[in-house]
């Protein structure tokens, strides 16, 4: 017999459910989101309202290209979160010297204005960054120093 007068399986409940289901493309992760539309989209209203559940109402952040403080001793322009709250007495920078959320990242943060005395490697450990991971990175850092809540 040929190919063409081979006779058909009829299709059976059995044999359809043993066909693997047609999988649906998974909707791309909000972390594949070009760098800037990321940050400005998701994360830095991710951080609003985690500072809003920690009684923190008045946190002004910032997404901006700057130099990093001049005490550090880098002399290069970096992407930065910066975030200032109690009149600008509180501040927290993350900077993202390359425009990649799973690359490297660092932390400072300071009191009153005055310039970060020492700058950290931030959630350098972790395989995957993710939203959440980023802002519980920030208050997880913010609670070591007491200022968010009392310990």
């Amino acid at each position: 017999m040929s190919e063409e007068t081979k006779p058909q399986a009829e299709a059976t409940p059995e044999t359809e459910a043993k066909k693997p289901a047609d999988k649906k493309p998974k909707a791309p992760a909000l972390e594949d989101k070009p760098f800037g539309e990321f940050i400005q989209q998701d994360y830095l209203p991710a951080l609003q309202q985690a500072f809003n559940r920690q009684g923190i109402d008045d946190l002004d952040l910032k997404f901006s290209q700057e130099k990093f403080p001049s005490g550090l001793g880098v002399n290069q322009d970096c992407w930065q979160v910066i975030g200032k709250w109690q009149a600008g007495k509180r501040q927290f920078n993350v900077y993202f010297p390359n425009e990649d959320i799973s690359s490297q990242k660092l932390f400072t943060c300071a009191l009153n204005g005055n310039q970060p005395s020492t700058i950290e490697s931030f959630l350098v450990d972790e395989r995957k960054i993710t939203l959440d991971l980023l802002v519980f990175g920030v208050v997880q850092r913010l609670n070591a120093q007491k200022w968010l809540t009392r310990n």
